[in-house]
């Protein structure tokens, strides 16, 4: 008999990140998406009359904060699980994530396939963790489902402080920006920038178009991809 899926929450105040994380849950096989909302009070209604499993919660909502909402939850007693989804980079944050039991900690932005995996881990740590341990093997099993593998490593030459500084320079320029652009703003060189730009394309995090001026080649034009779970806040 197949395991129930996982039904779950996304508690977002972007409407458009809302979205895009909610289409995310439906692609994972196990796990359905009962519904997107953009603030504390919505998730309490939706809390009060369905089942819900899984929370994906921001932590800057527009009447709260997501941490204090899930200490209230573990409070009233409710039995469901959280993965913070958020920008959020302080360690104190993650620490108190993890008093609280939150689960897995996404940092934003990140593509599908980052959101898959954790849900799969969640998925495997529900499995494991049914009934009752034979020993501490079991125990330690359950524990291990929850832990992320080693990050992926970033193409050769590529660093991590410079991705995120073009990933935040695309995401802040609604017109996109193209590989000199890019470069002025970064302090880096075209051809460096073009690197992170093609990079953040080929994970899915940006789309490219040509633009054709009047004489020579088309310029290549890069835009930030709304479905990849872009908030500028926390």
């Amino acid at each position: 008999m197949s395991a129930p899926e996982v039904r779950v929450l996304v508690v977002e105040d972007d409407p458009v990140a809302a979205d895009a994380h909610a289409l995310y849950v439906g692609r994972v096989p196990g796990f359905t998406a009962v519904g997107a909302v953009h603030s504390l009070a919505e998730a309490t209604r939706v809390l009060e009359r369905t089942r819900v499993d899984l929370l994906l919660l921001d932590l800057a909502l527009p009447d709260g904060h997501g941490l204090r909402f899930a200490r209230g939850l573990r409070a009233a007693g409710h039995p469901a699980d959280v993965i913070v989804v958020t920008s959020a980079r302080d360690l104190s944050v993650v620490r108190e994530s993890v008093s609280l039991g939150v689960v897995q900690y996404v940092l934003k932005p990140f593509a599908f396939p980052t959101l898959r995996e954790r849900l799969l881990r969640y998925a495997e740590f529900r499995a494991t963790a049914a009934g009752e341990a034979a020993g501490q093997d079991d125990v330690d099993r359950a524990m291990a489902a929850l832990r992320a593998p080693r990050p992926a490593e970033l193409p050769k030459g590529l660093s991590a402080p410079t991705l995120d500084r073009v990933a935040a320079l695309l995401r802040s320029a609604p017109e996109g920006l193209t590989a000199a652009g890019a470069a002025g703003a970064a302090g880096i060189s075209r051809i460096t920038a073009r690197r992170y730009l093609e990079h953040l394309v080929d994970t899915g995090r940006a789309g490219r178009t040509p633009r054709y001026g009047q004489v020579g080649r088309p310029e290549l034009h890069y835009r930030w991809l709304a479905a990849a779970g872009s908030v500028s806040k926390v």
